[in-house]
């Protein structure tokens, strides 16, 4: 493989590993938590609560959009890692092409859906009248944003899978840092720049995602050809496309179910009025900066299992699965301490108004524990997404958020307990969904090999139970 890019995940020491893939990502998911961090602030103190309002109902819908491609993203992550760790670099080339060749038909699709149907699906989630101007102008600016957004998350991917998270992270590093300067020009018309307000906030975004995409296929292109963009090479190979959707798509069903669940219970939360959601979506910024880590080791041990299981080394997960959990619970612990004790003062730094900050307090000293639980299923479901059974996954959203968390919310929100109901509701959801996820780990099923165009792996190494 030319420059022989990327880690080698199949020997030395995995906590190791998981921390030197990890931290770059989590540096990274931080950054990229940023975007809404810092745009929820300019919003927030700029233009007021119910801006902020506007940008938590669009979040979900844009959310859902973004999933779709995303899903199609981790299947190559996981292709990659497999074959990497296989050491069979020409599948690694074809995974790669034909992903490039994917992602530029699937979000021309997003895109042109998203401008048809963006305030269609504003009204479904009931968004209130009073914010629903600034809702649709903000979509519309992110939804023009989707193949960037789309062609990023591939080329994260094909680092990931190769073991390499820092050239991301000088990605987005720079991306964010762009995306904080322009925020208060384009709001509030600092200079040559014009007065756009929250379609500002929205614009910033969508110039740094370009950005971030940019540098990276400039950089990618010309350190590793073998995992660039050669529109020359963009050839559709059936077999490969196949098992890039057969593996992607229960990831795109998933997450897209995560972003519908999300809209849905945002719909519960617009029923309480403007003040509820804005509450809820400063709120929710809390719970994307609790994700981070937990995701950061998601992938970090997706990305080792994909590579083991590929060099038939299965043997090495079980310290994946304990190392991962612990190195979790140690950050997400900290972070649950302060939702539980200081919620007031974290969320005035995003808005002022006294009841949308009590709303937001109870919210988060409810759902606090919750990021306990995301620590352990999220490395559980990386382990099982990175031997590439992302049907199985698909499963476990699936009954954790529709068949228990969006039917519980909808009854609860109609009881005495209010909003409260909702929050209660989405706690349990993370707690079935931890326990589902642990029962599949333990089953030791995941081991069986997705990977085609290779003998499969030795009944000897398939048949040891849960580890």
């Amino acid at each position: 493989m030319e420059n022989k890019p990327g880690r080698d995940l199949t020997t030395g020491s995995i906590p190791r590993h998981l921390l030197a893939f990890a931290l770059p990502m989590l540096v990274g998911n931080l950054l990229s938590t940023g975007y809404s961090i810092i745009n929820t602030l300019w919003v927030g103190n700029i233009l007021g609560g119910n801006a902020v309002g506007a940008t938590a109902v669009s979040f979900p819908i844009i959310f859902i959009l973004i999933a779709l491609a995303s899903g199609a993203t981790m299947a190559t992550s996981i292709l990659v890692s497999q074959y990497y760790g296989a050491k069979d670099f020409s599948m690694v080339r074809k995974v790669v092409n034909n992903s490039y060749f994917i992602s530029l038909v699937l979000s021309v699709i997003l895109t042109v859906g998203g401008f048809l149907f963006g305030d269609s699906l504003l009204r479904l989630v009931g968004t209130p009248p009073e914010i629903f101007a600034d809702a649709s102008g903000y979509l519309r600016i992110l939804v023009a944003g989707i193949l960037f957004f789309y062609v990023y998350f591939l080329l994260t991917s094909i680092l990931r899978g190769i073991g390499d998270t820092m050239t991301p992270l000088i990605f987005l590093t720079a991306s964010t840092l762009l995306n904080a300067i322009l925020d208060p020009l384009l709001i509030m018309g600092i200079g040559p720049f014009p007065k756009l307000g929250l379609n500002g906030a929205a614009l910033a975004s969508l110039i740094s995602q370009i950005a971030a995409v940019l540098l990276g296929l400039y950089y990618i292109n010309k350190k590793y050809p073998i995992l660039g963009l050669h529109p020359s090479e963009l050839r559709f190979d059936k077999q490969i496309v196949w098992l890039i959707l057969k593996i992607g798509f229960p990831s795109m069903i998933q997450q897209s179910l995560v972003g519908i669940g999300a809209a849905v219970v945002t719909r519960f939360v617009n029923g309480f009025g403007a003040t509820a959601i804005a509450a809820f979506g400063a709120a929710s910024r809390i719970d994307s900066l609790a994700m981070m880590p937990t995701m950061s080791m998601a992938m970090a041990a997706s990305a080792i299992t994909g590579q083991n299981l590929g060099a038939r080394k299965p043997e090495r997960i079980k310290s994946i699965f304990k190392w991962g959990i612990i190195l979790n619970l140690l950050i997400t612990s900290l972070i649950t301490i302060l939702a539980l004790c200081i919620p007031e003062l974290i969320l005035s730094a995003f808005v002022h108004d006294k009841a949308i900050i009590s709303i937001g307090a109870t919210y988060l000293r409810i759902i606090g524990p919750s990021y306990l639980l995301f620590a352990v299923m999220f490395v559980t479901n990386g382990i099982i997404n990175g031997s590439g059974h992302t049907t199985v996954t698909m499963f476990i959203t699936l009954a954790a958020l529709w068949f228990l968390r969006v039917p519980l919310a909808a009854f609860l929100s109609r009881t005495s307990l209010g909003l409260t109901g909702i929050w209660l509701a989405m706690l349990l959801g993370f707690a079935f969904g931890t326990l589902m996820s642990l029962a599949y780990y333990y089953s030791g099923k995941w081991k069986k090999s997705v990977l085609k165009f290779r003998p499969p792996m030795p009944e000897s190494a398939t048949s040891t139970g849960g580890l």
